[in-house]
């Protein structure tokens, strides 16, 4: 399986998830940080699948884009991740995660830029 299918699949996950939990949050945990997770998963999964298709298009270098859009993936499940274990069980996976998973997603988007700035093979 390539890159981008892993890619796009991830993004698909990840939109699912943000809708369940925006679904929940509104019902069942109203008031609870699961909104906050809803909306990490849901703005970034649209941005997982840009980032995918943009470095498969030759439109953003291939290597930083490669490693922000994971860094997204990655980034957004730790965040969004610790917010969600701590609404449905009242602990922490691990300590820090929310702020470090914050931390990675920034870190991913700065690389976004520096893929964009490279460009691709293609000019547009």
């Amino acid at each position: 399986m390539t890159a981008t299918r892993l890619l796009l699949i991830a993004a698909g996950l990840m939109g699912a998830t943000g809708v369940a939990f925006a679904a929940l949050a509104s019902h069942r945990y109203a008031g609870t940080s699961l909104s906050v997770a809803a909306t990490m998963l849901s703005l970034h999964a649209p941005a997982v699948i840009a980032v995918a298709i943009g470095r498969k298009g030759a439109f953003l270098a291939d290597l930083p884009a490669r490693v922000a859009a994971w860094g997204l993936v990655v980034g957004t499940a730790l965040f969004s991740g610790d917010l969600a274990v701590r609404t449905f069980a009242g602990t922490a996976p691990f300590p820090m995660a929310a702020p470090v998973g914050g931390m990675v997603m920034i870190a991913a988007w700065l690389g976004v830029a520096l893929a964009g700035a490279i460009g691709g093979r293609r000019e547009g």
